[in-house]
């Protein structure tokens, strides 16, 4: 007998407003890519012109049968300066929700991808005390004019990874899923002028990837929860949840203890964030292994992404299973993905992946949905347009979409509920 996927399960995609959009030139990213001196090896620019053409996207995805679109409103959009809501601003993503509902497509909304407004750091942006109280503002605000079409809600996306960036910067030869080069975070002469770009001072300048000290993850902490709390008071209906980007650790003899440690750091400090949220966010791209030395680098000949990270799709269903031993709550696969120019290994990653994940659900773990990093070919951060995690290609200069073979294997998928025949 054919294994169905539950009837309900969330098939999709994910972007980020920021890498898709185009000219998000009120954020905090912007200010940093616009700098001398920047690590970021492309400036975003018109990105791939998503805010312009959202509705060709959307009804793009639904011709390929994928069902759910994961996306980000944009804080720097929403409120420009401090306590002023651009109505026009809203009313975008408001057509942008629509137009999901217009091609039956249910929207999956981010609240934070990393991206923040500018004028936030003149306030002490992360680690500000006031930040929470912002943060949730923004989110009634949101929620008061769109809550009513939001079923799903990130209030943040990978909250832990400012620390794996942290501790994974010791190890040589590893690149994060948001790619910053290593001497750059630790040389700040770029910083000071992106700071300087935002209105601010370099001792006020404390973007989302520097959450990694007692204070600024106990502020983190309470954003989640009074933004949780503020959407819950609007649309009580609405699901509400964060993710984490969670490598499989695994270890060999002797490296018990240190990847132990890691997965605490990663993951297990994190849970009561977690507590009383209505699903985990759980994003996957690779495995680290751990000896008595510390991390071990992948074998010679094990193939590696353009990250610069294993090829391992089995590191999902790994992941899946540590998390279910500590959680209560649904888990929905919100990112992974590859990325390659051999769209044949991505078809073979999902594929891999996907039955790694059935096994889970055979096994009784609670799995609402997948959603695969990422719709497009998009601005990957400090590695510009270079790296290709997306189902659909993007002419970087027609900005013509392409599908890819992975977008339909992933839409048959959907449309099956099934890996039979796929």
């Amino acid at each position: 007998m054919n294994f169905q996927f539950p009837k309900q399960f969330l098939w999709g995609s994910a972007t980020a407003g920021h890498q898709v959009e185009g000219n998000n030139d009120n954020s905090d990213f912007w200010a940093e890519e616009q700098v001398e001196g920047s690590p970021y090896q492309e400036k975003s620019g018109d990105a791939i012109d998503h805010y312009k053409l959202y509705k060709e996207d959307i009804a793009l995805m639904s011709s390929l049968g994928l069902k759910v679109f994961r996306f980000s409103i944009e804080w720097s959009r929403i409120e420009p300066v401090p306590g002023q809501y651009s109505q026009a601003a809203l009313d975008h993503y408001r057509d942008v929700l629509k137009t999901c509902y217009a091609y039956n497509m249910t929207p999956f909304v981010t609240m934070h991808h990393f991206a923040s407004p500018k004028w936030l750091m003149q306030f002490g942006g992360w680690a500000s005390p006031d930040v929470p109280e912002r943060f949730a503002k923004y989110c009634e605000t949101v929620f008061r004019e769109l809550g009513h079409l939001i079923p799903y809600v990130l209030t943040l996306n990978e909250v832990n990874l400012p620390v794996m960036l942290r501790e994974l910067f010791t190890s040589i030869g590893f690149i994060p899923p948001v790619g910053i080069d290593q001497n750059a975070w630790t040389a700040p002469q770029w910083r000071e002028a992106a700071a300087k770009l935002c209105g601010a001072t370099t001792d006020q300048y404390f973007t989302f990837h520097m959450i990694s000290d007692e204070n600024s993850m106990k502020l983190l902490h309470i954003a989640h929860e009074k933004a949780r709390q503020a959407i819950k008071r609007i649309s009580p209906d609405t699901l509400v949840g964060l993710s984490m980007a969670l490598s499989d650790v695994q270890f060999m003899k002797g490296g018990e203890d240190l990847a132990a440690k890691k997965w605490h750091s990663y993951f297990e400090q994190y849970l009561p964030m977690i507590a009383e949220d209505d699903f985990f966010g759980l994003q996957n791209y690779t495995r680290e292994v751990y000896g008595p030395n510390g991390q071990v680098q992948p074998d010679e000949k094990a193939e590696l992404t353009q990250m610069g990270y294993e090829y391992y799709p089995e590191g999902l269903a790994n992941v899946i299973r540590k998390a279910a031993e500590a959680i209560s709550i649904p888990i929905i696969v919100t990112e992974h993905g590859i990325a390659t120019d051999n769209d044949e290994r991505r078809v073979e990653f999902i594929r891999r992946g996907l039955e790694g994940l059935q096994a889970c659900l055979e096994d009784g773990i609670d799995i609402r949905g997948y959603l695969h990093w990422s719709t497009f070919d998009n601005y990957e951060w400090n590695s510009g347009y270079s790296k290709k995690f997306g189902l659909i290609e993007v002419d970087r200069t027609t900005l013509v979409r392409k599908v890819k073979e992975s977008a339909r294997f992933l839409g048959q998928i959907a449309q099956s509920s099934s890996l039979v025949n796929n």
